[in-house]
């Protein structure tokens, strides 16, 4: 990594490494456990890279935050004035659609096979083949039945001829 970089915030790491090297080799480089065939299209994470996880084939989107502490500890320091923080991993499953401006909270799990809707706040654990949304993020259906409501949905090149998302980058 250049000498430049290094010194930079992470945030600010990740948004140079993620250019030169792409956002998922970035995240790798910075402490991130990251599995294959992901899109990362944002990465905001609290504080603690190391402590996310992410499976294969997630696509996490724009404006999505992770967030590893609570620090809520800091308004109640213990008889010798320290502070506390509450941090926890968080950890996301294969086959995962991490809607935009999404917030996930320390100590989710996102089981496999799970959407999260767009907007959501994820306080709690979500299992296998779940879609979740709102804030706090409930269940609203099934990772199956959303398959086969999108099956239904027009191709890319039913709705606009002549494009190649294949082509895009």
């Amino acid at each position: 990594m250049p000498s430049l970089v290094r010194r930079l915030p992470r945030w600010w790491r990740w948004r140079a490494l993620s250019r030169i090297k792409g956002p998922v080799e970035a995240a790798r480089e910075l402490g991130v456990t990251i599995g294959e065939g992901c899109r990362i299209y944002s990465l905001q994470i609290s504080s603690e890279w190391e402590l996310l996880t992410i499976g294969n084939r997630v696509t996490v989107s724009s404006d999505v935050t992770f967030i590893t502490h609570d620090g809520v500890g800091w308004l109640f320091p213990d008889e010798q004035g320290r502070r506390h923080y509450w941090l926890a991993r968080i950890e996301i499953g294969d086959d995962v659609f991490v809607g935009a401006g999404s917030t996930i909270m320390p100590g989710v799990r996102i089981g496999n096979r799970c959407v999260v809707a767009a907007g959501s706040v994820v306080t709690k654990s979500v299992p296998d083949g779940s879609v979740v949304g709102g804030n706090p993020a409930r269940i609203i259906g099934t990772y199956d039945a959303l398959a086969t409501k999108v099956a239904e949905w027009p191709t890319t090149r039913e709705v606009a001829p002549g494009f190649k998302p294949e082509l895009q980058r």
